[in-house]
């Protein structure tokens, strides 16, 4: 995706261009009706009865404008409870509710209708076709504000609730680890080592700006590489903080300031990460969910046995990709881009669990069980990333639990892991 695409994707998300266009489609099918009086016949306007379209319109006018003023602190009170509640990383996607914003748009825009149609009524543009054209939409309207009234009286309440955020977090992360699975090295080339193939003479790029990378420009990229007649490295994948001390690409070719340039801003940099090229953001923000609910001021362990459960079932999916045709169409062959490490993925989304919930058994026991479920996913780098986070929690476990029986239960579920390991490794070779 371009910087371009990626930018209008970010601003057709945004609240008030849909309540706008909502609100724009009511004013307009309010004033079509003096555009299509010629062609009613009058013979329809006794038989409408278009004359008590004028009380219709007050009723409607002054009820959408209190479901208005209600939907919107409602929407404001579910943002805080997510932000208290859960983690404020997540209040972005409720923010991004397609629901929500069909409602408030409809209810907007039913009032805006209502209102230019008093004003046009008071000042006689309307003749009596015009009247009877105005009461057809106007049924239609109701109809439609019934519905949706009913759909959001059932959609509040679960909107902004802990578990229905979490699986919104979960969906959004599902949706970006797709999006990378697509394009492992968001169509650019794999590099064969984890550093990447970046001679000693390449040139190193940093981004004027600081904060984290939201969005790299691979097509933009290619492009500055094919004109210059250079090779890119991108060091800094979506989600890394850049800073003067990183570099967010290497560069192998004439050394030339504008070149620089060029590739740096390709990079976006914001204040905040996005779900969207960062499948890892989506997997720190469950951990933080869980790191809320082990707090002591909370004491849910339940919500973070939810999360461990929600990230063996996103890393297993991850799992069950066969990148074995990954790099068949390579879209931009000048420029390298690193894949997402299976062990990183791994440190977001179980090492902060394994700290916060070190004195409950309960949360040792799921995380082993959790590893031990991955090491069955017969992934090579499942196994050595699980292996490793099994140990380190035994580890908390050993120090943090204070009755035997409780770490006697941990290392008996943590032995399986080995045992499982060996046996696929036995079975591979």
């Amino acid at each position: 995706m371009a910087r371009w695409q990626w930018l209008l994707l970010l601003f057709s998300r945004k609240l008030w261009l849909r309540v706008t266009l909502f609100g724009l489609a009511g004013v307009a099918t309010a004033v079509a009706g003096i555009f299509f009086a010629p062609y009613v016949p009058d013979t329809w306007t006794i038989t409408i009865g278009a004359k008590a379209i004028d009380g219709v319109l007050n009723v409607l006018a002054s009820s959408m404008l209190a479901v208005t003023v209600f939907s919107v602190s409602t929407m404001v009170a579910a943002y805080g409870a997510a932000t208290n509640n859960v983690t404020p990383r997540a209040t972005r996607l409720l923010m991004e509710d397609n629901t929500s914003k069909n409602v408030l748009g409809t209810f907007i825009g039913s009032f805006l209708f209502s209102l230019v149609g008093i004003i046009a009524l008071s000042t006689g543009l309307y003749g009596d076709q015009g009247r009877a054209v105005l009461l057809v939409a106007t049924i239609g309207l109701i109809a439609l504000i019934a519905v949706t009234i009913l759909r959001w009286v059932d959609y509040l309440a679960r909107f902004g609730r802990l578990g229905e955020t979490i699986e919104r977090v979960e969906e959004a992360t599902w949706k970006a680890m797709k999006t990378r699975l697509a394009y492992p090295n968001l169509g650019g080339r794999r590099p064969m080592v984890r550093g990447g193939d970046v001679p000693e003479s390449a040139l190193q790029v940093f981004s004027e700006a600081i904060g984290y990378v939201q969005h790299v420009d691979v097509p933009a990229l290619e492009d500055c590489a094919k004109k210059s007649g250079v090779q890119v490295f991108v060091t800094a994948l979506p989600g890394v903080f850049a800073d003067p001390a990183r570099p967010v690409a290497m560069v192998v070719g004439p050394e030339d300031d504008d070149i620089r340039k060029a590739v740096a801003k390709a990079f976006t940099i914001g204040a905040e990460r996005t779900f969207d090229q960062d499948p890892r953001f989506g997997l720190c923000v469950l951990a933080e969910i869980a790191s809320r609910a082990l707090s002591p001021a909370v004491n849910d362990p339940g919500t973070a046995i939810d999360v461990i459960g929600r990230a063996v079932r996103l890393l297993a999916q991850w799992g069950r990709f066969d990148d074995s045709g990954a790099d068949a169409k390579i879209d931009c062959p000048h420029v390298w881009v690193p894949a997402i490490e299976v062990g990183d993925m791994f440190d977001d989304v179980f090492a902060p669990i394994a700290r916060d919930g070190a004195g409950m058994v309960e949360i040792h026991l799921r995380l082993q069980k959790a590893f031990l479920a991955l090491v069955g996913a017969d992934r090579a780098a499942f196994s050595v990333a699980a292996t490793r986070h099994s140990e380190a929690a035994l580890t908390r476990a050993g120090a943090e639990l204070k009755l035997e029986p409780e770490r006697l239960a941990v290392r008996e579920v943590a032995a399986k892991i080995s045992g499982e390991r060996k046996h696929r490794e036995h079975r591979t070779s």
